[in-house]
């Protein structure tokens, strides 16, 4: 009964806030709902809505094939030893306060940004500094994923007047092609057509945003014409909504694997046969039919869209039930009386944390907690807030996790990797795994320019993620939207920084 009453109350908490978005509606305004929570100012935050939405702007941009081009950086150059990196800052771009683009306003933000946990904190800067329109940056050692790390959201570009006397960040006041009318975390923003814009300037005029958490939520927008731009809808959604004519429904594989992260200091977990015989009770062809209702069962970590980090060699992971019977009793796991394993008077019971902001990673958590019963493993389903996720791996108390992990945070996927795989782990990664050579292997990633080298290292990396499985692969992903048919030039984006609204114009 009292889920029933936090159902009914959640629904009429989203039917409230469609009422809401569809009051705000002006005529051509492109309306936009996605789960993505906006946690306030802070790009440390909510760099990535403000990068999505096209207020603020990186120095490196990322084009469809993830290489790196230029943004407010128009060029750069690196010594030879690898240490100082010049970049040579356009000309004649002013920030939306009308404030002109120079190596002050890039120092405060960059430095800002290495000050917070995150890409920048973990990247080798000694210092970052600069005059006129040169910004130079300084590393420790050779970083070859730099430009990368300076495309990633929480790298963004302010204004210096975005920060107050006692230097927090108190306003957005990015170089986008479009600057905020209106600013509410952690639910909405609105937005207009900046008309100083440096570039090619958009068709639209204005934009909103709207933070919708749950998935019924937004398909409700979608369906009723209350949004013109629904991002990642569930399966069934899809479904319904596709036999619209009102809406076009895009869909595009990305570099995001849906996974389970492990606590391998956990003792039910800490042994590589009970992790192996975990991944072969999932029945990842199954699941990825029933849930997500496309072909997308994951073989590995990195799916085939990552070019080079795809490892055909692997030997790729496939549904054993039996064998993964084996395994637990030759680990001395025995069913008991309930049919749940024991061992020396140990049920094998876990917790699993999820969240719904993704709405397929509820309903995949119970169908793995069906499947892992077959084999004797008692799980239990904890749907939280995503943030309980980190703050169980920081407490040590996490045992699963299912989530999905976007590998494309910066165009090269070293910059995740750095991040969640580093000795001490990452909220989104490891948990107590040390493999020998993986750190040196990471650090010729960040190091080396040599094709054989770095080739050798990403074989090492992939290898061992697929044996000792510190996270197991599930499904890879695709991003769908529902939009308005009345929008043209609709693209999503296979990385996931844009929503694409400087492309967007309305038919005529």
């Amino acid at each position: 009964m009292k889920s029933m009453k936090k159902l009914l109350i959640a629904t009429a908490l989203g039917l409230a806030s469609c009422a809401s978005f569809a009051a705000q509606h002006q005529e051509n305004t492109v309306r936009i709902a996605a789960p993505f929570e906006i946690k306030g100012a802070d790009p440390a935050l909510s760099g990535d809505i403000l990068l999505r939405m096209d207020v603020v702007e990186t120095l490196v941009e990322v084009n469809q094939r993830g290489e790196s081009i230029p943004a407010l950086a128009k060029s750069w150059q690196v010594s030879e030893n690898g240490l100082r990196w010049q970049l040579q800052l356009r000309d004649n771009v002013h920030f939306h306060d009308g404030s002109p683009l120079d190596a002050a306003a890039v120092v405060k933000s960059l430095n800002t940004a290495r000050s917070k946990a995150g890409l920048l904190d973990k990247t080798p800067i000694t210092e970052i500094s600069g005059e006129g329109q040169v910004v130079t940056i300084t590393l420790r050692e050779p970083f070859t994923p730099l430009l990368s790390v300076l495309a990633e959201s929480r790298s963004q570009i302010l204004a210096l007047s975005s920060w107050d006397a006692q230097g927090n960040i108190t306003r957005i006041i990015g170089s986008g092609p479009f600057m905020l009318t209106a600013f509410q975390p952690p639910q909405s923003l609105a937005v207009k057509r900046f008309e100083g814009y440096w570039g090619e300037k958009p068709h639209i005029t204005t934009a909103s945003y709207l933070s919708s958490g749950r998935a019924e939520t937004r398909a409700l927008l979608a369906e009723s014409g209350d949004a013109d731009y629904v991002f990642n809808l569930d399966a069934a959604s899809r479904q319904r909504l596709a036999r619209k004519p009102a809406l076009q429904l895009p869909a595009i594989p990305v570099p995001r694997t849906l996974m389970l992260k492990l606590n391998l200091g956990d003792p039910l977990l800490a042994e590589q046969p009970v992790r192996e015989a975990i991944s072969m009770a999932i029945d990842r062809n199954a699941l990825a039919m029933a849930v997500l209702r496309y072909p997308g069962a994951a073989s590995q970590l990195f799916p085939p869209n990552m070019g080079e980090w795809h490892n055909a060699a692997l030997p790729p992971l496939s549904y054993q039930p039996d064998s993964a019977v084996t395994l637990l009793q030759k680990a001395g796991w025995q069913p008991g009386s309930d049919g749940v394993l024991t061992r020396n008077g140990q049920r094998f019971s876990l917790t699993l944390l999820t969240f719904p902001d993704r709405p397929e990673l509820p309903l995949m958590a119970m169908v793995i907690q069906q499947q892992l019963r077959k084999i004797g493993i008692e799980v239990k389903i904890n749907s939280t807030n995503a943030s309980e996720i980190p703050a169980q791996h920081h407490s040590g108390k996490l045992q699963l996790a299912l989530f999905s992990r976007n590998f494309a945070l910066t165009p090269d996927p070293t910059g995740t990797l750095l991040q969640d795989y580093a000795e001490k782990g990452g909220d989104w990664g490891a948990m107590n795994w040390h493999p020998t050579g993986f750190s040196g292997a990471l650090h010729t990633l960040t190091q080396s320019t040599d094709a054989s080298a770095r080739a050798k290292a990403r074989t090492l990396i992939t290898s061992a993620l697929q044996q000792d499985l510190p996270g197991i692969p599930i499904a890879w992903y695709q991003q769908s939207a529902a939009i308005n048919s009345q929008l043209q030039n609709v693209a999503l984006d296979p990385f996931e920084r844009h929503f694409g609204l400087r492309q967007l114009r309305w038919e005529p």
